[in-house]
C-alpha cells in the first residue's frame, strides 16, 4: 500500500492530506484554470460585496504593527491601478486613503502600462483592476504585491504591514506565508470595441 502524500498550502493552518500520489499527478491544473479559481471578477458593488462577505478577516495583530506603519510609512509608497468604472479599484482606493490618514501610508495610482511591465518582471499574470503594490520609494525595484483586487481594510493593513516587515529584514518566506491569500475581487475588464471602420 502506497502511503498518502501531504500538501502544505502556503496559508497558515491550512492542510490538505490524504492523496495518494497517482491521484496528486492525474490531472495537472493549467495556469489559466488556477487563475479562474483565484480571481472573482464583478461589475457592480453588490456583488463585489458578497464576495467580501466571504472574505475572512484578519483578527490578530503583532503588538509593533501600528508603530511599524507609522514608522516605515515615508520610506514606502502604495501605487494601485485603477480604471473608470471598476467598482473594486473605488473599494480599494477608499479603503488606502482610510489606512493613509490613519498611518501616513503615502497611496498612489499606477499606470495600466507601468502594472502589466512589473507584473511581467516578476512573472505574475496580469489578471485585471485592481492590484496594489508596495515599494521602497528611493528603489521602484524593490516591490511586493500587496493585493489582488479589493479586500477588507484590516487585511490590506496587515499586507502593507508584512510587505513593509520584508523589505526592512524579515524573511520573504515568513511574510509571504502570512499574506499567502489575495482577495482577488477585480473589475470586469470592458468590452473590446467593435471593428472600426477605415477610411
Amino acid at each position: 500500500m502506497r502511503a498518502p502524500l501531504i500538501f502544505l498550502l502556503g496559508i497558515p493552518g491550512i492542510v490538505i492530506g490524504g492523496m495518494t500520489a497517482e491521484m496528486a499527478t492525474a490531472q495537472p491544473i493549467s495556469q489559466d484554470a488556477a487563475r479562474r479559481a483565484a480571481i472573482h471578477p464583478v461589475a457592480d458593488p453588490s456583488t463585489m460585496q458578497a464576495w467580501l462577505s466571504r472574505v475572512p478577516l484578519t483578527r490578530d495583530f503583532p503588538p509593533d504593527f501600528g508603530a511599524t506603519l507609522k514608522g516605515d510609512a515615508p520610506a514606502f509608497v502604495v501605487e494601485m491601478t485603477t480604471a473608470p468604472g471598476c467598482a473594486p479599484c473605488a473599494d480599494l482606493w477608499t479603503k488606502l486613503q482610510t489606512l493613509r490618514r490613519q498611518y501616513d501610508v503615502n497611496v498612489d495610482v499606477l499606470s495600466r502600462e507601468e502594472a502589466m511591465v512589473r507584473s511581467g518582471r516578476l512573472g505574475l499574470p496580469w489578471v485585471g483592476h485592481p492590484v496594489a503594490w508596495a515599494r521602497a520609494t528611493n528603489d521602484p525595484n524593490r516591490v511586493i504585491p500587496i493585493a489582488i483586487g479589493t479586500d477588507h481594510s484590516v487585511n490590506l493593513a496587515r499586507n502593507i504591514y508584512l510587505a513593509f516587515k520584508m523589505m526592512t529584514g524579515v524573511r520573504p518566506d515568513v511574510g509571504v506565508r502570512a499574506m499567502a491569500k489575495f482577495t482577488g475581487i477585480v473589475g470586469v475588464a470592458a468590452s473590446p470595441p467593435l471593428h472600426s471602420k477605415r477610411n
